[in-house]
């Protein structure tokens, strides 16, 4: 059998046990210990699994509490100074670096004062995953040495169950690529040569734990890279010999392209590609690679839920088989931290949509099946290569899947469906008359917090103990006490809360056509926050209206312009589990149609104010630059198609996440949405120099407060961000919100927070 191993697994738990484990202890319920204990815990099962699959060697420093790379700042020594650490334990400044902290006690009460010295690391988007990292921050003085246990007391635990241990590292020039320069004039990749040799005592003490490999992770050779960047990985890599384990470098997500021949050749002991994303680069890495070394074929998709195309796969990897031998490895295209952890839990699916379906268990035996069949013969394996054949048989000639209403609509598609009907500038003037809004006008992002009382009716809805009529009393009931809350804090533009959404993206798939549900296949974006993307395995349709009688009743609640929310087409395709069996730009343009519906129906019951949220926009920009263009064009078009049908006098919003938008901001202006509102305050603003340079036309709403962490930020602190931006921006085109959803805070911070907004914006309409 051929070597089968994985670059990573998921975190969370079957049942999201470290998601409830840190909310608690971050609740101050239960102590450090019993957050540990659950963590250990999970890594056992997890090893476990890994070992009953065949894996030889099971995966140890892929687990994080809150995310990897934050470890990695641990690990390396290199926790900014500004965070002003002295004595604290390794876990209270972990969590501080994640979700920042408050030492005045009374900020979140609504205090004035600037509170909160320790805001917390930027977070953005893991390459084009929906996965969020904590950015490492790196100045002239950063320094480095190894500052946690971590990794090492993990490979004991692991050694200590009886397991062999592949430990994993993310890469020292990756690293450093996915931090940001808090200082002019400097280069962060100036901090290599500090950095090296902490790796190779990392490496040095890992060869006396006994690990035999590690595994290396530098997808940044991926990535379209500068020269300088390219030219430090041979003599990176030659400085971490010595007294080490066998290196396997991992790249994934993208062609290695014109970084192939370097990655084959650089000094190391085995090379990973991502066999899913490039297929065709498979054979040239084979060729290229030194008769010495492993290569590590990325065939099952890390990333997607699709059972994998056995047959297909084998015909791809036979030939390096009998070419290779034993040097031949099989794993997943890239971690199985994207993907839920077990299939075996969605008995509520039904069996033909099931059979299609593999998660992470049943990605470890796809592997094994293949790795089988390599050794022993299709006969070996004859039972699960027949499943799979069946199963993808049953997938294509499923009536289920295709819609031919659905295809002639795309077809006769208006090529000016994606353009409304007057330019900005004109539309800015009627939407000013119809609402009637201040300078630096408040506004929500659109959720409020999701109370135990919300999701205690929603469960008892869902398992049919209350009625659909007691379902949606509790409904109206919350909407009304939003609306009266918002009021009562001043705001200008209202929302109703989405008290009746579970997800941004879930809730619109539950009533779309074409999309599959699970009940546990929970799939971690950052810390404990955790996500359930819908599956997308046909032709896309809205059969009926969404959102429209809550966003109505909203309305007839208040004097105040009502802002209908809803989820843009990219992004419902980018957090969802996407099928695979016709470009994803049809998919999009499918459910772009279904939002314009929406659109078009929210604007007849008199909502003059509509966000169609795209927070995962930059995110599904391909890694490399000769794709961006093409993805752009259609990605714009899909939003466009959804935002068009409206009047001049109807007000489109969208939403942006953490993103590096300066490279594609042509882009967002093509959006041509009234108002964009982006995340800037944990930036400091810094994000929106791009949108000032660029000299963005329409109106923007820069986030002035950071609602990932727990602390409140004071009026003061709000006010200065406010000038900030004003100072790029022209004034009459900011607006004043949060930086995201309130979804997961609390209503007196929420409260709390919004006064402090409202009292800025005032501050600043004073002069």
């Amino acid at each position: 059998m051929n070597t089968i191993h994985i670059l990573g697994f998921p975190r969370i738990g079957a049942q999201r046990e470290l998601k409830f484990a840190l909310e608690t202890f971050w609740r101050g319920e239960t102590g450090s210990d019993k957050l540990q204990d659950t963590a250990r815990d999970l890594r056992a099962r997890h090893w476990a699994m890994q070992r009953e699959a065949g894996i030889g060697q099971v995966t140890v420093g892929d687990f994080a509490l809150y995310d990897h790379v934050l470890d990695h700042v641990q690990l390396l020594g290199c926790e900014p100074a500004r965070f002003g650490f002295t004595d604290e334990d390794e876990i209270t400044r972990q969590f501080a670096l994640a979700r920042g902290e408050d030492k005045q006690a009374h900020a979140c009460c609504g205090a004035t004062g600037t509170g909160g010295e320790r805001r917390p690391l930027e977070m953005t988007k893991w390459f084009d995953t929906n996965y969020h990292y904590l950015v490492p921050e790196f100045t002239p003085s950063t320094s480095f040495r190894i500052g946690s246990e971590r990794l090492f007391a993990q490979v004991d635990e692991a050694r200590a169950l009886g397991h062999a241990v592949k430990a994993v590292l993310i890469g020292p020039l990756t690293f450093l690529w996915l931090g940001k320069e808090k200082a002019q004039a400097f280069e962060r990749l100036e901090l290599l040569d500090r950095l090296l040799p902490v790796y190779g005592e990392i490496l040095a003490r890992l060869k006396r734990q006994g690990v035999e490999w590690v595994q290396l992770d530098e997808p940044i050779l991926g990535l379209d890279l500068p020269a300088a960047w390219r030219g430090a990985f041979e003599s990176a890599y030659a400085r971490l010999g010595g007294a080490r384990p066998r290196l396997l470098l991992a790249t994934y997500f993208s062609p290695l392209a014109d970084n192939l021949r370097l990655a084959c050749q650089l000094p190391v002991d085995g090379l990973h590609v991502d066999a899913v994303r490039a297929p065709e680069e498979l054979a040239r890495v084979a060729d290229w690679l030194p008769a010495h070394k492993v290569l590590s074929a990325g065939i099952v998709d890390g990333r997607n839920v699709w059972r994998t195309d056995l047959d297909a796969a084998l015909e791809h990897l036979q030939p390096l088989a009998d070419r290779l031998g034993e040097r031949l490895w099989l794993a997943p295209s890239c971690s199985l931290l994207h993907v839920p952890i077990d299939l075996d839990q969605e008995q509520e699916l039904d069996g033909e949509l099931r059979s299609w379906l593999a998660f992470a268990r049943q990605k470890l035996a796809e592997l094994n099946v293949l790795s089988r069949a390599l050794g022993g013969g299709e006969k070996a394996v004859s039972a699960g290569l027949a499943a799979a054949r069946a199963a993808l048989a049953s997938r294509r000639s499923s009536p289920r899947v295709h819609d031919a209403a659905v295809e002639h609509r795309l077809r006769t598609l208006p090529r000016d469906a994606d353009h409304r009907a007057a330019p900005f500038a004109e539309r800015q003037r009627l939407q000013r008359q119809a609402l009637g809004l201040p300078p630096f006008p408040t506004t929500t992002i659109g959720s409020f917090p999701q109370t135990r009382e919300l999701r205690a009716a929603r469960a008892s809805y869902r398992r049919g103990d209350i009625t659909q009529q007691a379902y949606e009393g509790v409904i109206r009931e919350e909407i009304a006490r939003v609306v009266h809350r918002q009021e009562n804090i001043g705001l200008d533009v209202l929302v109703h809360g989405e008290p009746e959404r579970n997800d941004m993206v879930e809730y619109f798939g539950e009533q779309l056509a074409g999309f599959a549900f699970t009940r546990n296949a929970w799939v971690q974006s950052y810390g404990s926050r955790c996500v359930k993307p819908p599956i997308i395995y046909g032709d896309v349709s809205r059969p009926e209206a969404m959102t429209v009688d809550w966003t109505a009743y909203a309305q007839s609640l208040t004097e105040k312009p009502m802002k209908g929310m809803l989820t843009g087409p990219v992004t419902i395709l980018q957090w969802s589990f996407v099928r695979d069996d016709q470009p994803r730009q049809e998919t999009c343009e499918q459910i772009a149609l279904a939002i314009r519906d929406e659109v078009a129906d929210l604007e007849r019951s008199g909502i003059r104010v509509i966000q169609i949220d795209e927070p995962a926009f930059r995110e599904g920009l391909p890694l490399r630059r000769a794709e961006w263009q093409a993805y752009l064009d259609w990605a714009g078009r899909c939003f466009r198609i959804s935002a068009s049908p409206v009047s001049n006098a109807t007000q489109i919003h969208t939403h942006m996440c953490y993103s590096e938008f300066n490279d594609i901001l042509p882009a967002i202006a093509g959006l041509d949405a009234d108002v964009i509102t982006i995340e800037t305050s944990r930036s400091d603003m810094e994000l929106l120099k791009g949108f000032g340079a660029y000299a963005y036309p329409n109106e923007i709403g820069p986030g002035v407060w950071d609602i990932h962490s727990p602390r409140v930020p004071g009026v003061d602190e709000m006010e200065r961000l406010l000038r900030k931006a004003a100072e790029v921006i022209p004034g009459g085109n900011l607006w004043v919100n949060p930086d995201c959803g309130l979804k997961t805070r609390g209503w007196g911070e929420s409260e709390a927070g919004l006064r402090n907004m409202v009292e800025a914006a005032r501050r600043l309409r004073a002069g």
